[in-house]
Formats: C-alpha cells, structure tokens, sequence
C-alpha cells in the first residue's frame, strides 16, 4: 500500500494521477477463513483491523451484501462525544473518541475529525439537574466536561436563542474535545488498512445461512458459496436479528428506522454541535455549509431507509423556535438508517449461544461515535474471549437484571 501524503500527491500530479492504487482490493472469496466478519460498515472493518493490529489475526473476511459503508455507516449525522452517564458506557465511548483524535495518523487516511465541541442544552429544570449530575459523574470518569451557563452558550452559538417562551436555555452539557468526522471516510480508511494487511473484503456478498456443527458454528452460506470459518463475528445494525436466527438464537433488540435532513449550503454560522433532548432535535454544520439536522427515531418497528413528511415537520418545527434563523433555509435532502434499539439504550458485544459465535449490535441511535472503541473491544473479545472493555455488555444483563440504562444520554438521536 503506497502511503498517502502531499509528497506524493506531488508525485502523482506530475504524471496525471495515474499511478494510484486502488484503495483496498476486491478478491474472490477463499474456502476458509480464521475469522469472518459479516457486515462491512464501520464497526465490522473496524473489529477486523484491530484484529489484525492488535493480535496479528489476518486470515479475515468481511462479508458486505450491498457495498462498504452503505448501511448506517453512510447515514448518520457523524456527531462524536462520550459524555455518557455509566462508567461502562462513558468508558467505551471515551476509548473511542480518544482513538478518533488519531485516527487519520493511524490509518495514513484523513477522516477530517473536527474536535468542534458537543453541547447538550438543557431547557428544563429537570435537565439541569440531570447534566449536572452528569458532569459530575464525567469528573469521577475522567471525561473533559463541564456545565455551562446560557451566556457561555450564547457566546459559543450567536445564532441561537436563550430567552423562547417555551424552552429557554438554562444552561449546557459541553464537552470541548467532541465533534464530527467524515463518515465515509472513517469506512473508508479502515477498509483501506484492513486489505493493506492482507484481509478479504467482499461486497455484494449476502449471507443467506449459518452453518453449524452442534452447538459450534462452521461457516456462512452466501449468494457467493459456502465459506468456512472457526470464529464468526455478526456486525450487522439493524438486521442482526435477522443473523442471529439463522444462528438459532434470538437477541432483545427492536430495529426502527432513524430519519435525518440536510439543509441547503449557507456561509459558516456554527462552529459546534448543539443537540436539545426537550424539544429532540440536534443540528451541526458540515463542511460544505449544510446544517444537518436530525431528530428520534420512528415510533413504529420498521425497515424503510427513507424519510418522512412528519418528522421532517416535526423535527424542524422544534428547532425552529431554537434557532429561528434557520426558518428561511430549504431542505436539500432527508434520508433514513435501520438502528437496532435494546431496551436499555445500551449496546450489546458479547458471546452468544453458539460457540464462535460473537454479536456486536444494539448501537440504537448512537453507533457513529462508538466505532474505533466498538472495533477495539470486539477484536479483542473475539481474540482472547474476554476484554474489560465490553463485559458489562454481555447478553446475560437482560436476563440477570444487570441494565445498564442510557435512556437519558441516548434520548435524542445522535
């Protein structure tokens, strides 16, 4: 793999940009694999290439039925905090935005990672209790956060208005060293660096069945042939229910459709993540001058990718006494993602019934900001058997009445 860099950006313009490779091959599939990932977004790429830095396990396939990065990876609004109020969730988030920092280093690929700032507004009485509290908890945790008056949040976002009739802002959750990065681009690199190693991605690959042999996987069936592997890793979203019965097991989670809009393209006029749980709607400036702006998920279980009339409505109408200016823009385009909802709002890496068998699912609304921690403590779960970094996360808290609960800090989709 030719490293990236502005020597050989030089290089390339010299003889017109035809010396680059492409950025990750597109094999056949083997017979056999050590390790089969199913599922190509950002979770799924991210667990194989720390499979193969962390534990030099390289005889990996990951297995995609559309293309790379195309489900929730290529959907979301890209927003990464961890200001989370459990020590096992603000662990693995904070695992993983300490990873983004260096992400674009690690994977020699810019992921345009914007340490911009998140803010959490709090509208309510209740809520400044409840970010309060938080922050604290942060402190204990060592997450940078701190609670911020409503003049401190107008100083930091002059477009927004403290003083609605309804939901003035009482003040903030601000965690200065959040942000955004390029989703694509998170996908991307990883995919990058996984084939670097030697690994197999394969799109258009769809498996249609899990074989076993007892209580002991043995392969996946797929549209391309049966491939066999010794441990199999489901990183699916929204359709790991779906893998989980051909498996033969079942798994507590709901899949719903989380909807999400971009404005048209205006001059720069945020600098920061602003996300409002009481009115639920949340909106951030992209590079390009859009605001994205997004909102909760369907009330229905469902699997549609589009968007719909009346979140759109919704979702704005909310915003809108917030940030009144953005009443003159159009919208330029709605889209839609399948998330996989436990009823903690906590995901789920862990073991499962079948032996080789590892889930790594119930992300909800929250899985963008999770995905260099998620890889991290996946792979390493799938390696040695264990890792601190998931154990909480084990599929037995739902029978054992071990919740881990962050409906608060997933209250909004984020």
């Amino acid at each position: 793999m030719k490293r990236y860099s502005a020597f050989a950006v030089a290089r390339e313009a010299l003889r017109y940009h035809m010396g680059w490779d492409r950025a990750w091959a597109s094999p056949e599939p083997k017979k056999k694999y050590d390790v089969i990932i199913v599922g190509a977004g950002g979770h799924g790429l991210a667990t194989a290439y720390y499979l193969g830095k962390n534990f030099g396990i390289t005889n990996v396939a990951v297995l995609e039925k559309g293309w790379l990065g195309g489900g929730n990876t290529g959907r979301n609004t890209t927003i990464i905090r961890s200001n989370y109020l459990q020590d096992s969730s603000a662990a693995i988030y904070e695992k993983a935005r300490g990873l983004y920092e260096t992400l674009s280093q690690d994977l020699n690929y810019n992921i345009m990672y914007s340490p911009r700032g998140v803010m959490m507004l709090a509208q309510t009485q209740h809520e400044v209790r409840g970010y309060e509290r938080t922050a604290h908890a942060n402190a204990l945790q060592g997450v940078a956060t701190e609670f911020i008056s409503p003049n401190r949040v107008k100083e930091l976002v002059p477009i927004i208005n403290i003083d609605g009739p309804r939901y003035p802002v009482l003040g903030a959750l601000w965690q200065p060293r959040g942000g955004t990065a390029r989703h694509d681009a998170v996908a991307w690199g990883y995919a990058r660096a996984c084939s670097a190693m030697g690994m197999d991605i394969i799109q258009k690959c769809e498996v249609t069945g899990i074989s076993r042999e007892g209580s002991k996987v043995t392969g996946v069936t797929t549209n391309r042939g049966d491939i066999a592997c010794d441990k199999l890793g489901i990183v699916v979203a929204g359709h790991s229910g779906h893998l989980a019965d051909m498996a033969g097991f079942r798994l507590p989670i709901e899949s719903v459709a989380l909807q999400a809009l971009v404005s048209e393209p205006i001059k720069p006029c945020m600098d920061v993540v602003v996300m409002a749980n009481t009115v639920h709607g949340y909106m951030s400036q992209s590079d390009k001058g859009e605001m994205v702006i997004g909102g909760g998920a369907d009330g229905y279980n469902n699997y549609t990718q589009r968007g719909s009339f009346h979140h759109v409505e919704e979702t704005v109408r909310a915003l809108v006494e917030t940030f009144p200016m953005i009443s003159r823009l159009k919208m330029l385009r709605q889209w839609g993602g399948i998330v996989d909802m436990t009823g903690d709002r906590s995901p789920i890496l862990s073991k499962t019934p079948v032996e080789g068998v590892f889930i790594n699912c119930g992300w909800g609304t929250g899985g963008f900001k999770s995905i260099p921690g998620s890889g991290w403590g996946f792979a390493e779960l799938m390696a040695k058997g264990h890792s601190p970094l998931t154990a909480e996360f084990n599929l037995d808290r739902f029978k054992e009445g071990r919740f881990i609960d962050e409906s608060v800090a997933a209250g909004v989709a984020h």
